[in-house]
Protein backbone atom coordinates (compact mmCIF):
# COMPACT_ATOMS: atom_id res chain seq x y z
CA UNK A 1 0.00 0.00 0.00
CA UNK A 2 1.45 3.44 -0.85
CA UNK A 3 1.62 6.08 1.97
CA UNK A 4 -1.34 8.91 2.06
CA UNK A 5 0.56 12.03 0.44
CA UNK A 6 -0.69 15.10 -0.79
CA UNK A 7 -0.27 15.79 -4.62
CA UNK A 8 3.00 17.98 -5.33
CA UNK A 9 1.07 20.54 -7.02
CA UNK A 10 1.10 24.09 -5.58
CA UNK A 11 -1.49 25.16 -3.83
CA UNK A 12 -2.78 27.77 -6.34
CA UNK A 13 -5.13 27.80 -8.95
CA UNK A 14 -4.87 25.55 -12.54
CA UNK A 15 -6.94 25.16 -15.38
CA UNK A 16 -7.84 22.41 -18.02
CA UNK A 17 -5.10 22.68 -20.57
CA UNK A 18 -7.27 23.37 -24.49
CA UNK A 19 -4.92 23.58 -27.04
CA UNK A 20 -6.75 26.87 -28.58
CA UNK A 21 -5.04 28.45 -25.16
CA UNK A 22 -1.19 27.10 -26.02
CA UNK A 23 0.12 30.43 -27.13
CA UNK A 24 -1.56 32.78 -24.70
CA UNK A 25 -0.12 30.56 -21.37
CA UNK A 26 2.84 30.52 -22.74
CA UNK A 27 3.06 34.39 -22.85
CA UNK A 28 0.65 35.00 -19.73
CA UNK A 29 -0.41 32.74 -17.82
CA UNK A 30 -1.50 34.89 -15.41
CA UNK A 31 -2.78 33.47 -11.93
CA UNK A 32 -2.53 29.83 -13.62
CA UNK A 33 0.44 28.24 -12.18
CA UNK A 34 -0.15 24.25 -12.84
CA UNK A 35 -2.22 22.74 -15.82
CA UNK A 36 -4.55 19.35 -15.79
CA UNK A 37 -4.64 17.27 -19.26
CA UNK A 38 -7.60 14.15 -19.62
CA UNK A 39 -4.90 11.19 -19.75
CA UNK A 40 -6.95 9.83 -22.52
CA UNK A 41 -6.16 12.68 -24.90
CA UNK A 42 -2.30 12.00 -25.07
CA UNK A 43 -1.81 8.00 -25.34
CA UNK A 44 -0.81 8.51 -29.44
CA UNK A 45 2.84 8.35 -29.77
CA UNK A 46 3.49 11.94 -31.15
CA UNK A 47 2.14 14.42 -33.30
CA UNK A 48 1.64 18.20 -31.98
CA UNK A 49 -0.65 17.06 -28.70
CA UNK A 50 2.63 15.58 -27.39
CA UNK A 51 5.02 18.46 -28.76
CA UNK A 52 2.69 20.69 -26.78
CA UNK A 53 2.36 18.99 -23.34
CA UNK A 54 6.96 18.75 -23.37
CA UNK A 55 6.46 22.45 -23.46
CA UNK A 56 4.28 23.22 -21.31
CA UNK A 57 5.57 20.68 -19.14
CA UNK A 58 8.86 22.59 -18.94
CA UNK A 59 6.99 25.59 -17.30
CA UNK A 60 4.42 24.22 -15.86
CA UNK A 61 2.94 21.62 -12.97
CA UNK A 62 1.11 18.79 -14.88
CA UNK A 63 -1.90 17.08 -13.30
CA UNK A 64 -2.92 13.93 -15.56
CA UNK A 65 -6.87 12.89 -14.64
CA UNK A 66 -8.04 10.03 -16.15
CA UNK A 67 -11.65 9.54 -17.36
CA UNK A 68 -11.52 6.16 -19.03
CA UNK A 69 -10.33 3.56 -16.42
CA UNK A 70 -13.96 2.62 -15.27
CA UNK A 71 -12.51 1.88 -11.86
CA UNK A 72 -16.01 1.28 -10.36
CA UNK A 73 -16.55 -1.23 -13.07
CA UNK A 74 -18.17 -4.93 -13.20
CA UNK A 75 -15.04 -6.48 -15.02
CA UNK A 76 -11.33 -6.64 -14.85
CA UNK A 77 -9.95 -2.94 -15.67
CA UNK A 78 -9.04 -2.45 -19.05
CA UNK A 79 -4.95 -4.15 -19.52
CA UNK A 80 -4.35 -2.16 -22.82
CA UNK A 81 -5.61 1.29 -21.35
CA UNK A 82 -3.76 0.74 -18.12
CA UNK A 83 -0.73 0.16 -19.95
CA UNK A 84 -1.22 2.86 -22.10
CA UNK A 85 -1.89 5.58 -18.99
CA UNK A 86 1.36 3.89 -17.64
CA UNK A 87 3.44 4.82 -20.33
CA UNK A 88 2.63 8.29 -20.18
CA UNK A 89 2.62 9.35 -16.87
CA UNK A 90 6.47 7.31 -16.76
CA UNK A 91 7.78 9.93 -19.78
CA UNK A 92 5.22 13.04 -18.24
CA UNK A 93 6.34 12.22 -14.18
CA UNK A 94 3.24 14.23 -13.57
CA UNK A 95 2.85 16.34 -9.80
CA UNK A 96 -0.75 14.36 -9.93
CA UNK A 97 -3.06 11.55 -11.19
CA UNK A 98 -6.67 11.56 -10.65
CA UNK A 99 -9.41 9.08 -11.81
CA UNK A 100 -13.41 9.09 -11.03
CA UNK A 101 -15.28 7.02 -8.88
CA UNK A 102 -17.95 5.80 -11.52
CA UNK A 103 -18.17 3.29 -14.17
CA UNK A 104 -18.78 3.80 -18.21
CA UNK A 105 -17.81 0.13 -19.23
CA UNK A 106 -19.72 -3.49 -20.00
CA UNK A 107 -18.95 -6.30 -21.18
CA UNK A 108 -16.14 -5.07 -23.51
CA UNK A 109 -18.38 -1.59 -24.65
CA UNK A 110 -16.85 2.07 -24.06
CA UNK A 111 -19.79 4.35 -22.68
CA UNK A 112 -19.77 7.88 -23.42
CA UNK A 113 -21.04 8.55 -19.64
CA UNK A 114 -19.21 8.35 -15.64
CA UNK A 115 -22.02 6.09 -14.46
CA UNK A 116 -23.02 6.16 -10.72
CA UNK A 117 -22.52 3.53 -8.21
CA UNK A 118 -24.53 2.11 -5.21
CA UNK A 119 -22.55 2.46 -1.97
CA UNK A 120 -22.36 -1.27 -1.13
CA UNK A 121 -19.70 -3.93 0.49
CA UNK A 122 -19.68 -4.97 -3.03
CA UNK A 123 -18.87 -2.13 -4.35
CA UNK A 124 -16.42 -1.44 -2.06
CA UNK A 125 -14.39 -4.25 -2.25
CA UNK A 126 -14.08 -4.01 -6.22
CA UNK A 127 -13.34 -0.52 -5.91
CA UNK A 128 -10.78 -0.75 -3.67
CA UNK A 129 -9.11 -3.67 -5.60
CA UNK A 130 -9.20 -1.84 -9.23
CA UNK A 131 -7.32 1.04 -6.97
CA UNK A 132 -4.57 -1.10 -5.85
CA UNK A 133 -4.13 -2.62 -9.13
CA UNK A 134 -3.72 1.00 -10.71
CA UNK A 135 -1.53 2.26 -7.75
CA UNK A 136 0.52 -0.63 -8.37
CA UNK A 137 0.95 -0.75 -11.92
CA UNK A 138 1.48 3.15 -12.04
CA UNK A 139 4.08 3.50 -9.06
CA UNK A 140 1.82 5.97 -7.89
CA UNK A 141 -0.36 7.54 -5.60
CA UNK A 142 -3.73 8.05 -7.13
CA UNK A 143 -6.32 10.94 -5.98
CA UNK A 144 -10.38 9.74 -6.61
CA UNK A 145 -13.02 12.00 -7.32
CA UNK A 146 -16.47 12.31 -5.67
CA UNK A 147 -18.77 12.31 -8.49
CA UNK A 148 -22.11 14.10 -9.94
CA UNK A 149 -24.94 12.31 -8.98
CA UNK A 150 -28.84 12.91 -9.77
CA UNK A 151 -30.29 9.82 -8.10
CA UNK A 152 -29.20 7.41 -5.22
CA UNK A 153 -29.55 3.58 -5.16
CA UNK A 154 -32.69 1.64 -3.17
CA UNK A 155 -29.59 -0.56 -2.12
CA UNK A 156 -26.66 1.61 -0.95
CA UNK A 157 -25.61 0.59 2.58
CA UNK A 158 -23.64 3.90 3.35
CA UNK A 159 -23.49 7.32 2.45
CA UNK A 160 -20.90 8.58 -0.10
CA UNK A 161 -18.26 10.23 2.63
CA UNK A 162 -17.82 6.90 4.59
CA UNK A 163 -17.71 4.92 1.15
CA UNK A 164 -14.58 7.50 0.35
CA UNK A 165 -13.22 6.95 3.69
CA UNK A 166 -12.92 3.45 3.75
CA UNK A 167 -11.71 3.50 0.16
CA UNK A 168 -8.72 5.48 1.63
CA UNK A 169 -8.36 3.58 4.72
CA UNK A 170 -7.96 0.24 2.76
CA UNK A 171 -5.96 1.73 -0.54
CA UNK A 172 -3.97 4.34 0.91
CA UNK A 173 -5.22 6.39 -2.09
CA UNK A 174 -5.88 10.33 -2.15
CA UNK A 175 -8.58 12.12 -2.52
CA UNK A 176 -10.08 14.61 -5.46
CA UNK A 177 -12.67 17.27 -4.25
CA UNK A 178 -14.76 18.55 -7.15
CA UNK A 179 -16.80 21.42 -5.51
CA UNK A 180 -19.54 21.51 -8.07
CA UNK A 181 -20.26 17.73 -7.88
CA UNK A 182 -21.15 18.30 -4.45
CA UNK A 183 -23.33 21.14 -5.32
CA UNK A 184 -25.06 19.50 -7.96
CA UNK A 185 -25.46 16.07 -6.42
CA UNK A 186 -26.77 17.65 -3.16
CA UNK A 187 -28.98 19.91 -4.83
CA UNK A 188 -30.71 16.91 -6.73
CA UNK A 189 -30.93 14.78 -3.67
CA UNK A 190 -32.12 17.25 -1.38
CA UNK A 191 -29.06 17.16 0.72
CA UNK A 192 -26.94 19.61 2.55
CA UNK A 193 -23.77 20.20 0.94
CA UNK A 194 -22.14 21.98 3.89
CA UNK A 195 -23.24 18.84 5.96
CA UNK A 196 -21.45 16.67 3.19
CA UNK A 197 -18.19 18.88 3.22
CA UNK A 198 -18.21 18.35 7.15
CA UNK A 199 -18.39 14.39 6.80
CA UNK A 200 -15.30 14.72 3.94
CA UNK A 201 -12.57 12.78 4.24
CA UNK A 202 -10.27 16.55 3.59
CA UNK A 203 -6.86 15.24 5.27
CA UNK A 204 -6.60 13.02 2.32
CA UNK A 205 -7.72 15.72 -0.46
CA UNK A 206 -4.98 16.79 -2.58
CA UNK A 207 -6.73 18.80 -5.13
CA UNK A 208 -10.09 20.75 -5.62
CA UNK A 209 -12.33 20.57 -9.02
CA UNK A 210 -14.38 23.76 -9.42
CA UNK A 211 -17.02 24.06 -13.02
CA UNK A 212 -19.59 25.33 -14.05
CA UNK A 213 -23.45 23.33 -14.49
CA UNK A 214 -27.21 23.74 -16.06
CA UNK A 215 -29.58 24.15 -14.15
CA UNK A 216 -33.06 22.57 -15.35
CA UNK A 217 -36.11 21.12 -13.35
CA UNK A 218 -37.21 17.88 -13.79
CA UNK A 219 -40.83 16.37 -14.69
CA UNK A 220 -41.83 17.62 -10.87
CA UNK A 221 -40.84 21.23 -11.05
CA UNK A 222 -37.77 20.08 -8.86
CA UNK A 223 -34.42 21.92 -9.24
CA UNK A 224 -32.27 19.61 -11.63
CA UNK A 225 -28.43 20.68 -12.01
CA UNK A 226 -26.60 18.70 -14.84
CA UNK A 227 -22.39 18.35 -14.51
CA UNK A 228 -21.65 20.27 -17.63
CA UNK A 229 -18.39 21.83 -17.08
CA UNK A 230 -19.36 24.53 -19.95
CA UNK A 231 -20.05 27.99 -17.55
CA UNK A 232 -18.59 29.71 -14.91
CA UNK A 233 -18.34 28.67 -11.33
CA UNK A 234 -21.97 29.65 -10.35
CA UNK A 235 -21.86 31.58 -6.83
CA UNK A 236 -23.06 28.77 -4.86
CA UNK A 237 -20.32 26.45 -5.47
CA UNK A 238 -17.33 29.68 -4.71
CA UNK A 239 -19.41 29.78 -1.15
CA UNK A 240 -18.99 26.66 -1.00
CA UNK A 241 -15.58 26.66 -1.96
CA UNK A 242 -14.63 29.21 0.48
CA UNK A 243 -16.06 26.42 3.26
CA UNK A 244 -13.76 23.66 1.42
CA UNK A 245 -10.99 26.23 1.95
CA UNK A 246 -11.66 26.64 5.53
CA UNK A 247 -11.14 23.40 6.06
CA UNK A 248 -8.67 22.13 3.82
CA UNK A 249 -6.48 25.45 3.67
CA UNK A 250 -4.37 26.29 0.50
CA UNK A 251 -5.49 23.76 -2.05
CA UNK A 252 -4.32 23.29 -5.62
CA UNK A 253 -7.65 24.09 -7.23
CA UNK A 254 -8.91 23.55 -10.94
CA UNK A 255 -11.04 25.46 -12.99
CA UNK A 256 -12.79 23.01 -15.01
CA UNK A 257 -14.55 24.20 -18.85
CA UNK A 258 -15.00 21.62 -20.96
CA UNK A 259 -17.50 22.45 -23.31
CA UNK A 260 -18.34 26.05 -24.96
CA UNK A 261 -14.64 27.10 -24.12
CA UNK A 262 -14.25 30.92 -24.01
CA UNK A 263 -11.22 33.11 -24.87
CA UNK A 264 -8.40 32.92 -22.74
CA UNK A 265 -8.87 36.12 -20.69
CA UNK A 266 -12.20 34.17 -18.97
CA UNK A 267 -10.75 31.45 -18.12
CA UNK A 268 -7.80 33.32 -16.58
CA UNK A 269 -9.93 35.54 -14.62
CA UNK A 270 -11.90 32.72 -12.83
CA UNK A 271 -8.38 31.35 -11.79
CA UNK A 272 -7.93 34.76 -10.65
CA UNK A 273 -11.07 34.58 -8.56
CA UNK A 274 -9.69 31.09 -7.12
CA UNK A 275 -6.84 32.62 -5.78
CA UNK A 276 -8.49 35.58 -3.98
CA UNK A 277 -11.26 33.29 -2.55
CA UNK A 278 -7.87 31.38 -1.16
CA UNK A 279 -6.02 34.47 -0.04
CA UNK A 280 -9.40 35.91 1.72
CA UNK A 281 -10.62 32.49 3.42
CA UNK A 282 -6.62 31.99 4.63
CA UNK A 283 -6.24 35.13 6.12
Amino acid sequence: MLDITRSTLPARPGIGFKPQHFADILSDPGPVEWLEIHAENYMGDGGRPLAQLRALADRFPISVHGVGLSIGGQGRLDGDHLARLKHLVDWLNPASFSEHLAWSTHDGAYLNDLLPLPYTGATLARVVAHIDEVQEALGRLMLLENPATYLEFAETEMEETAFLAEIVRRTGCGLLLDVNNVHVACTNRGADPVAYLDAFPMASVGEIHLGGHDAQVDAHGAPLLIDSHGARVADPVWALYANAISLTGPMATLIEWDTDVPDWPVLAAEAGRAADVMATVTA
